[in-house]
């Protein structure tokens, strides 16, 4: 039987005026009916250049497909080339045969349309079908994809969702036509454990229903090995091994996929610094890459130092509902009466699924959210109380590295304006080449070079754009860092790259960390104690070893064994 994809010897270029990049070098791949092939690489590999170029959703120009084919057989039927499709002809294919589910739901969907009406389209579209009967398939589809009160959800937007529904509504909104083909992007990239195996369990269970052939792109190796049952490895653009999942993480052949594997936080001692691509690619074996030197890694829970910080009783609370006099009725208790110390030097990991409040407790530390009640003592001053002049000062030395490094960069400003900004703010340095020589120090420190000062923020990767917003939070030598999901969207060697990053700069500059993320392995990596957080209270709390081989709580149980299982150990490749 014909494959149900196969791409065959696929070069596609970008050409931007005089310059020519290459994206794709030749690639060949198929994909069988009832399979899951996942594309395996980092960000820039050629993993989404692929999947797009099957829809034909590349920008021509400045995308041109030089050379290869890409051919669809559906129901056995002899195998067309989609690259000499009309665009009337893969309008009827896109949504309706071949389906995608994109990585970011939030720009992906219509803000201004309800999300009943958006998966509707879909099918009044292809299966001609009247209002009533569409509505009701939606209904339907809402509820296979398990998103609670299905005729609810219909009539509300987006933003009135969480990251997990949006995502359901994206995989709706895919396998409402029931297409031959499903095309998964990074589907669960942003989402905390809990929900993402709740939806690679989701897109398994509906393939296996369907008998649909799916192409799951994802960095994470964990993922491929949850879900997958043959895969590839892009570097480069180039595919440069495949084969049954099994097989290829118990028996890699290439430094790269090697590279990946070795890369992950889970099977590495605290401290110890992770290997990154390079160390293989540039040696081809594993000896060059393991360092098993221990980076510093605070000991003073031990010591007995009085506490940088000290959290006592604290609550941030928001408006849930409202009478018709605008008196609140009731309250989203997002953080609710949490105490806890942070002493001098110490990594202190705070996880949790989303909403549980670590995010809006680390800006509450800082009063970027106002609390309603409890302390912050720092140095022995109460945050809280503090009126905002007197807590300008402090700035200094207290400061947050947000989740998403793009948005928190102002795309006007190049990255050497942006980090020497707070340096003036503060009147640090009397003149401004003292500033920028600091701005060079600085870009040196995270692994960047002084020619980048003059970029935009465009013109970075997402991990050299983290390293930046690191490089800005230390430009004015905080004691005390709030790491709000700094490396969960990363790929999994440029987050080794930062993790090692953050640990040598911790060690050199001696500051405490606050460091948010759901990502329990990384958080296991990095800290010296864990707090569990749910539903806006701290659920467990202990030594970081002790938390996550024997945490107490169910909930953290829960959290431990949503993480995608089923990778060799490293230490074995």
């Amino acid at each position: 039987m014909l494959p149900l994809l196969r791409i065959e010897n696929l070069t596609v270029e970008f050409h931007n005026n005089e310059t020519v990049t290459r994206a794709l070098n030749g690639i060949s791949f198929s994909v069988n009916r009832g399979e899951i092939m996942a594309l395996v690489g980092e960000s820039g590999s050629g993993k989404s250049v692929s999947s797009l170029s099957v829809l034909r959703l590349l920008p021509t120009p400045p995308a041109r497909y030089k050379t290869g084919s890409i051919l669809f057989s559906r129901d056995g039927q002899q195998a067309e080339d989609l690259l000499q499709k009309n665009k009337r002809e893969l309008q009827a294919i896109r949504g309706n045969q071949i389906a995608m589910i994109f990585q970011e739901p939030m720009t992906s969907l219509n803000p201004v349309l309800t999300c009943g009406d958006q998966v509707m389209e879909a099918l009044l579209l292809h299966r001609k079908l009247d209002p009533a009967e569409a509505k009701k398939q939606v209904t339907g589809w809402f509820e296979k994809v398990k998103l609670p009160d299905p005729v609810s959800v219909f009539s509300r937007y987006p933003h009135q969702l969480s990251g997990g529904q949006k995502q359901r509504v994206m995989i709706a909104m895919a396998m409402c036509c029931e297409p031959d083909l499903l095309i998964c992007d990074e589907p669960t990239t942003a989402l905390d454990v809990t929900v993402q195996k709740t939806i690679l369990g989701l897109i398994k269970e509906l393939q296996q229903q369907t008998g649909m052939g799916v192409i799951f792109i994802t960095h994470d190796l964990g993922v491929v090995a949850e879900i997958a049952d043959r895969a590839a490895v892009m570097y480069r653009g180039d595919i440069v091994e495949s084969g049954p999942v099994n097989e290829l993480f118990t028996r890699p052949v290439h430094p790269y996929t090697k590279a990946l594997l070795a890369c992950r936080p889970v099977n590495h001692q605290r401290g110890e610094r992770l290997p990154v691509v390079s160390d293989f690619m540039e040696s081809g074996n594993k000896k060059a890459a393991v360092k098993t030197s221990q980076l510093n890694q605070s000991n003073a829970t031990d010591s007995g130092p009085a506490p940088l910080l000290e959290v006592r009783d604290l609550s941030v609370w928001f408006p849930q509902a409202k009478n018709f006099l605008g008196r609140v009725k009731s309250w989203n208790k997002a953080v609710d009466q949490v105490s806890f110390d942070l002493v001098e030097g110490e990594t202190l990991g705070l996880v949790g699924e989303s909403g549980c409040g670590k995010t809006t407790l680390g800006r509450a530390l800082l009063r970027l959210i106002e609390p309603v009640s409890g302390s912050i003592h720092y140095k022995g001053r109460d945050l809280r109380t503090m009126p905002r002049k007197e807590l300008q000062p402090l700035r200094r030395e207290i400061q947050i590295i947000f989740q998403d490094p793009y948005s928190s960069l102002n795309p006007r400003l190049s990255i050497g304006a942006a980090i020497a900004e707070p340096m003036k703010v503060h009147r640090l340095f009397t003149s401004e080449k003292q500033r920028k020589d600091k701005v060079v120090e600085l870009l040196e420190k995270v692994d960047l070079k002084a020619a980048h000062s003059n970029r935009y923020p465009h013109e970075f990767s997402g991990g050299q754009r983290q390293r930046v917003v690191i490089a800005r939070a230390l430009s004015l030598a905080p004691s005390f860092i709030v790491c709000d999901e700094s490396v969960s969207a990363l790929d999994v060697s440029v987050q080794a790259q930062v993790l090692n990053l953050l640990n040598e700069l911790k060690k050199e500059f001696g500051f405490s960390v606050i460091f948010i993320s759901h990502d329990l392995s990384v958080v296991r990596y990095i800290s010296d104690r864990i707090m569990v957080m749910n539903r806006g209270q701290i659920e467990e709390s202990g030594p970081a070893d002790t938390v996550y081989f024997s945490p107490r709580s169910a909930y953290t149980r829960k959290l431990i064994d949503s993480v995608p299982k089923g990778l060799p150990d490293s230490s074995r490749l």
